[in-house]
């Protein structure tokens, strides 16, 4: 049976396992001081025309969050984020578990808006007892969103310079970033992300890896002992080579670029011709995750023969469903897909 529910159920694309095999009994310095690790944070600093990015590779993308953001709050900061946030839904109060609080703003199909932390701030500071409560010390985003939304350059300039005027740190999630990266009508590449952004991180385990994210820091004042902050977290891999290897290869020939690019076509294939077929979308996503409301019959007719992401329903007899590809889709699935509805 195919599944569209998630895109990490498989395990890494064949040209990372291959690396991984034909490396396997070469002897390396652990922690990351390996030379492949050298190499790909090179090749991740050059993609993000950011000569002096310091690059840390990490696990999994709830450890990359709760350990960044641990790293650049001071212990009385607290990070706003979407209501719909990540970091606020699905990472079992990992944040808070680290002594931050996430502070939560209504968000616009799952992305939060300049205007709308703004009013947060501004409400903050105009309650006379603002100082026994947990300050915003940063804004957490996610690019693509829990919606497979995406943020314009305008809209992270925006949330930049209010971080820069409240003196917070702006972070970006990036689970997803490579389909983020190919979607259609994006003005957002790495370049811009390493401009406005404070910290982020680029997903691997979504996006073709084994498992892994490589973490960004370009503030100057941020990420300096970020390696035994690591350590501290219990997030620093004995084998790093393992993480540095997978992003050397899939940050050469555009390797990276091309896994996005070929889900994202699948899914906008996808979306088509639902679209064609008279469902309604939920919303306009240009990513690999695409969201439909579904007559409940129609739901469960399809669940019979795939599987895809359930979100709930809508009203008495709609439902909203997620439909999302991955590096590893095949046409013929999409096809056997589309041939159901």
């Amino acid at each position: 049976m195919y599944r569209f529910n998630c895109d990490y159920l498989e395990g890494a694309h064949p040209q990372l396992l291959k690396r991984l095999t034909e490396t396997n009994l070469e002897q390396t310095i652990a922690y990351g001081a390996d030379e492949y690790s050298k190499s790909a944070k090179e090749k991740i600093r050059k993609a993000c025309k950011c000569e002096n990015a310091k690059v840390f590779f990490l696990v999994g993308g709830t450890q990359a969050n709760y350990t960044v953001l641990d790293s650049i709050l001071k212990n009385y900061e607290g990070v706003l984020s979407a209501d719909t946030g990540h970091i606020s839904v699905h990472e079992a109060g990992a944040i808070e578990f680290s002594g931050h609080k996430v502070l939560t703003v209504p968000g616009t199909d799952g992305k939060i808006a300049a205007a709308d932390a703004k009013d947060y701030l501004e409400k903050f500071y105009a309650d006379a007892t603002y100082t026994h409560m947990v300050r915003p010390g940063a804004i957490y985003i996610s690019h693509p969103s829990e919606y497979g939304t995406l943020y314009t350059k305008d809209e992270l300039k925006a949330l930049r310079d209010l971080c820069d005027e409240y003196s917070m740190k702006l972070y970006l999630d990036g689970a997803r970033l490579g389909y983020g990266l190919a979607a259609e009508n994006t003005d957002v590449g790495l370049s811009e992300i390493a401009e406005y952004c404070h910290a982020f991180y680029i997903g691997g385990t979504k996006v073709g890896a084994l498992f892994g994210e490589a973490v960004v820091f370009t503030d100057e004042s941020s990420g300096d002992y970020f390696f035994t902050e690591m350590k501290q977290h219990g997030a620093l891999l004995a084998k790093g080579r393992i993480l540095g290897l997978q992003f050397d290869e899939l940050f050469t020939n555009d390797l990276y670029y091309n896994i996005g690019k070929h889900a994202v076509a699948l899914a906008m294939k996808i979306k088509k011709a639902f679209v064609e077929k008279g469902y309604k979308p939920y919303l306009d996503s240009y990513t690999n995750q695409q969201f439909f409301i579904l007559e409940n019959e129609k739901l469960k007719e399809l669940l019979e023969k795939v599987v895809v992401d359930d979100w709930g329903p809508v009203d008495e007899t709609h439902s909203l469903i997620r439909v999302t590809t991955s590096w590893a889709t095949t046409e013929e699935a999409v096809d056997y897909l589309i041939s159901l509805i």
